[in-house]
């Protein structure tokens, strides 16, 4: 850490001109990426430490400009050194949507970041970079994941012979995926990502992108794991967004009203196994436990949405009689 310190203090100065600077920690994610505001001469900037072989940070230099050119807000490239795996960026504040959203604000916030939304799924082509597909069997792999770090590693719980209706349910869910029509996929498009930038949306944090489902990132925004709204509203803004796909979008038009929303809550479901097994991994593999505050409004979207559909009966019961209890138990030691 201390050598790594040092080359990057070096690049700041050798490359980007920047000395006696000031170097703050800013929050992170969940990865081996690590962010820093400078301030030197006047100025703020972001730096991304992204330490190669774990982190490749040639993807965000690439998406960033492919943004720019649908015309959203991504942060400038000042500098970058894809080798080392440093980036030093436009600073757009403190602004983030989860410090800035409350009950007064959402319906203005939201609509404008769904309006981003459908100008960002039509990003067709980023230059020198190649976006990998969604595929069947990477949501396979999540569920494999999901199983090992949340359900055995954190929880302790054994599947058992139980074990393959729940993969009957998953099998659902990965086909209710692949059947939806594909498109450019931030893939964490959420309220920690998202910077109130005067009248503007700044998004953040889309170097692993994918082509996927199109309510994914919908999801990702209206059922955030650090943010929740009340049923109904969220029910607005999915809405919303059906309507302003289906005006422009052809491969939506065929599509009614009830199937998204059938699509938009099976995906929900799908993103926050995924989100449970990162969780799970950063407190077990990287000794994180930050992440294990959002498990509980996870658990609730993953009960309360599988209720609603008989053919995945097995999961909701599992959720409700195994892992929820086991949770609780968990918290209780």
């Amino acid at each position: 850490m201390a050598e790594r310190k040092h080359s990057f203090e070096q690049w700041l100065a050798d490359k980007c001109g920047l000395t006696q600077v000031n170097i703050e920690a800013m929050a992170g994610d969940a990865s081996f990426r690590r962010y820093f505001r400078i301030r030197a001469q006047g100025q703020t900037f972001v730096a991304m430490d992204a330490p190669p072989p774990q982190e490749n940070c040639q993807p965000f230099v690439a998406i960033a400009q492919a943004l720019k050119a649908q015309g959203l807000l991504a942060p400038e490239i000042i500098h970058a050194d894809v080798q080392q795996g440093f980036l030093l960026l436009t600073d757009f504040g403190d602004n983030t949507y989860l410090n800035t959203l409350d009950l007064a604000n959402s319906d203005l916030l939201y609509k404008r970041a769904l309006d981003a939304l459908s100008m960002l799924q039509g990003c067709q082509h980023v230059a020198d970079h190649v976006v990998p597909p969604f595929t069947r069997d990477f949501m396979w792999k999540e569920w494999a994941w999901h199983k090992e770090w949340f359900q055995e590693k954190l929880l302790q719980i054994p599947l058992g012979k139980k074990e393959n209706k729940l993969d009957q349910c998953y099998a659902l869910l990965v086909e209710a995926a692949a059947a939806q029509p594909q498109v450019f996929m931030h893939r964490d498009y959420h309220s920690a990502n998202l910077m109130v930038v005067g009248s503007s949306v700044g998004i953040l944090d889309f170097q692993d992108a994918f082509r996927g489902p199109v309510t994914y990132d919908l999801v990702s925004l209206l059922r955030d794991c650090y943010i929740d709204w009340p049923r109904e509203l969220v029910g607005s803004w999915v809405r919303y967004y059906y309507r302003k796909l289906h005006d422009f979008d052809e491969t939506v038009k065929a599509i009614d009203e009830q199937q998204f929303i059938r699509w938009f809550d099976l995906m929900g479901i799908q993103r926050h196994l995924k989100a449970l097994l990162t969780f799970a991994r950063k407190h077990v593999r990287d000794n994180d436990s930050k992440y294990l505050q959002y498990i509980p409004r996870t658990l609730n979207y993953l009960c309360s949405v599988s209720e609603y559909y008989r053919e995945l009966e097995a999961l909701h019961i599992h959720l409700v009689d195994t892992v929820a209890p086991a949770w609780r138990n968990l918290c209780e030691r």
